[in-house]
């Protein structure tokens, strides 16, 4: 048996009732199961960790807490920067002092990814003396225009809607450091091009050569972890969603937005202590970073037209509502997927494969899509007999039997573990038959999606129009901002590679 301390982990979308069932198992604890004192529960959610702003993140009301302490919670302020790697520290402090009380600490949230990063240490890039040989090398190659930029990156990621040559500058200057991640990313996501620059900044090492080191380490769990994916059905859950927000606004969202509006005008958004700048008026509202902070909550920028307006109209507002609520709904799609294509293989990785209800993090899905007595024999019930085995250290049921739902959801494709595969997963292409501006490039993902876009009637059209005007289709193995083209195949004769 591991001499790894316990820890229980729940991840799961976006209203599915993670902090229900934290405080549900946290009471079981405290009635002595095999001697541990109780339970706290650490915060897991980056909106939650700021103070106030209850509606707009959705925090569990104190008196629903039912006395169980929930730490990490309503201590940062609503402008202050909080990412991953500082979590993962004040997590780790949080966890042993939780130990040292006989206590099992509960890690609740849906970013999932800090789980991931406090459940697998030395994943996160460290800050570097010295650049590698390969990026002094590519830096100093660098033209002008692109060394200026390096060496002054700006503060926040430009919006490629209103600074689209801006966005591109980024992506050339990503793709001059390290081509192999710039061609993973989308030219418009200017957040994670931004992100890989950062890496290289602070690391001195190109992101491709991080991926390709932490490729020849194993993942070694930093604690033995119960982990519970807690589910519902993307139809039922989108209903429960859609009217979340309706009760939202009625428990006071749009006076937390107007709040945030009044901390964004405010010359104390300038103080240097991390939190985020901007000038005392209207303007700065509108030029808020909806990437950063609090800001990134679902539904602050969803309401700025509504809010910005001298005389908003109902149809504004129910422009806005509907707004939130789809991107609410998206929001869980993205959950999902990384629940599916990053902690989960990344979980099954340590365990080794093997017999999944004897490994060192056993994984369980438990089925929330129906509430009431369902949730209670479905959800709790299930729950509560998982733990006691667990910290009883005794022989756990097999995940993939505990519903036909758990074996789908649980039983994943093989995901790509070489570094060569992984950079090359998820490559964006370039037709250049159905881009219309060339400094705006009409990007998509190598593979499927390509294919299906070939296939669509509007690249057809575009295709077709462009061989009578040349004689020929557009050659489009071309490097994104090389003028250069390939000898290619003729079926390939619309896609640059990016």
């Amino acid at each position: 048996m591991s001499n790894l301390r316990p820890i229980i982990t729940i991840c799961g979308t976006t209203g599915v009732g993670k902090s229900k069932l934290s405080i549900e198992l946290a009471l079981k604890i405290a009635q002595g199961i095999h001697g541990w004192r109780g339970a706290r529960i650490i915060n897991a959610d980056s909106m939650q960790v700021y103070t106030g702003m209850d509606v707009i993140t959705n925090k569990v009301p104190v008196a629903e807490r039912m006395g169980v302490e929930h730490l990490l919670m309503d201590f940062k302020q609503p402008g202050e920067q909080y990412v991953v790697g500082q979590w993962v520290q004040d997590a780790i402090k949080a966890i042993d002092e939780t130990h040292r009380m006989d206590m099992i600490p509960i890690i609740v949230g849906g970013t999932s990814y800090w789980i991931q990063h406090l459940m697998f240490p030395n994943r996160l890039p460290t800050p570097g003396q010295t650049l590698s040989d390969s990026v002094a090398q590519s830096i100093a190659n660098l033209p002008p225009e692109l060394l200026e930029l390096f060496n002054a990156l700006p503060e926040h990621p430009p919006s490629a809607a209103s600074h689209p040559q801006d966005a591109m500058l980024l992506h050339r200057l990503l793709t001059a450091l390290d081509e192999p991640v710039a061609q993973r990313w989308h030219w418009r996501d200017t957040r994670k091009v931004m992100g890989s620059l950062r890496v290289i900044k602070d690391t001195g090492k190109a992101p491709s050569e991080i991926i390709i080191e932490q490729s020849k380490t194993a993942l070694i769990p930093r604690y033995r972890t119960l982990c519970f994916w807690l589910y519902a059905e993307p139809s039922i859950l989108n209903e429960r969603l859609d009217a979340r927000v309706d009760d939202m606004i009625k428990e006071g969202l749009l006076n937390e937005i107007k709040e945030l509006r009044a901390i964004a005008s405010s010359p104390a958004c300038s103080s240097p202590d991390g939190v985020v700048a901007g000038p005392s008026d209207e303007s700065a509202v509108q030029q808020t970073d909806y990437t950063v902070g609090i800001y990134q909550s679902i539904g602050y920028k969803e309401f700025h037209d509504y809010l910005a307006s001298a005389e908003p109209s109902e149809k504004v507002f129910a422009s806005a509502v509907e707004q939130m609520k789809y991107g609410t709904r998206q929001y869980s799609k993205r959950q999902i997927r990384w629940l599916k294509n990053k902690l989960l293989p990344a979980i099954y990785s340590a365990n080794g494969g093997g017999d999944h209800a004897a490994a060192l993090l056993p994984v369980y899905l438990l089925d929330a899509t129906e509430l009431g007595d369902q949730w209670t024999s479905h959800v709790l019930n299930q729950g509560e007999r998982i733990v006691e085995a667990f910290l009883g250290n005794e022989t756990l049921v097999d995940p993939l039997l505990l519903s036909e739902r758990a074996r789908e959801m649980l039983t994943i494709d093989v995901k790509p573990t070489s570094p060569t595969e992984i950079l090359r997963a998820r490559k964006k292409v370039v037709c250049r038959a159905c881009t219309l501006d060339p400094s705006q490039p009409f990007m998509v993902e190598d593979g499927s999606q390509w294919e299906a876009h070939r296939r669509s009637r509007t690249h057809r059209r575009h295709a077709s129009r462009d061989k009578k005007m040349h004689g020929q289709p557009v050659n489009r193995r071309v490097m994104v901002h090389s003028d250069i083209p390939s000898k290619v195949d003729a079926e390939d004769q619309h896609r640059s590679i990016v």
